[in-house]
């Protein structure tokens, strides 16, 4: 078994005596040696920057990321380094994904497990034939560049639930304004799963009965999709286009 490549994927190699404590002090999430990590790196003001896997391994770490923001990412890891004992570079690696029983060297993906296993290959996978949108919906899985953007803070987008964040550990960056809101405050808006009965299209708002606005819609996959939601909205009835859309809770 070889896995999907899963496309548009960058992989970076972090090497050096200070990796494991440079990343640490940056990202969301503690990395634990052999497995795989989900993790974001944020603005000072909590804000998204990237999300990624990390894969700590014994000599390097491993870092997964969309096409997207990888030249982002790559800009920010360079400025913080100052004079850490840190090398980033890119690797000509493919990551890929599969269901069922991982093969020799993959890991399960921390998110959730019903996306089943990374792995990461010199060669390419089969192409895609799973239906990766279809199950990222049906968990609340967001995905860069749609439900994750410059403007989301993670916890709205369920990175606790993902685990992608870990409040136990010492300062990332965003830290204060990511513990606020998870200690502080309750949310009051998030990524969440809705049904549609009708025709709804990603980006189309969603408004209450009355017109208010409530939310929008993100990935669709049949009859149900990824919404962002103001959840003092969402108690009765919502439309999006010509549908009705229903928040499954």
């Amino acid at each position: 078994m070889t896995g999907e490549t899963h496309e548009n994927r960058t992989i970076f190699r972090v090497t050096g005596g200070d990796r494991k404590s440079f990343l640490e002090n940056l990202v969301t999430n503690n990395l634990t040696e052999g497995a795989l990590t989900y993790a974001a790196l944020l603005t000072p003001q909590g804000k998204y920057i990237a999300d990624f896997f990390l894969l700590d391994g014994p000599d390097a770490i491993l870092v997964d990321v969309d096409n997207d923001v990888a030249p982002a990412l790559a800009q920010k890891l360079t400025m913080y380094k100052l004079r850490a004992d840190v090398k980033i570079e890119e690797t000509g690696l493919h990551a890929l994904r599969g269901l069922g029983d991982p093969p020799q060297g993959a890991h399960h993906d921390p998110r959730h497990p019903a996306l089943g296993w990374r792995l990461y290959s010199e060669t390419a996978g089969d192409p895609p034939e799973t239906d990766w949108e279809a199950l990222r919906v049906e968990h609340g899985v967001p995905a860069t560049g749609t439900e994750l953007t410059p403007d989301t803070f993670i916890l709205e987008a369920g990175f606790d639930r993902l685990n992608g964040v870990d409040f136990r550990k010492g300062c990332f960056v965003g830290q204060e304004v990511t513990a606020r809101m998870k200690h502080k405050t309750e949310l009051r808006k998030g990524v969440v799963t809705v049904a549609i009965d009708g025709d709804a299209a990603a980006g189309d708002p969603i408004t209450t009965e009355d017109g208010k606005p409530a939310g929008t819609l993100h990935t669709r996959a049949g009859d149900h999709a990824l919404a962002y939601l103001r959840f003092d909205r969402a108690t009765g009835p919502l439309k999006a286009g010509d549908a009705r859309v229903t928040w499954t809770q």
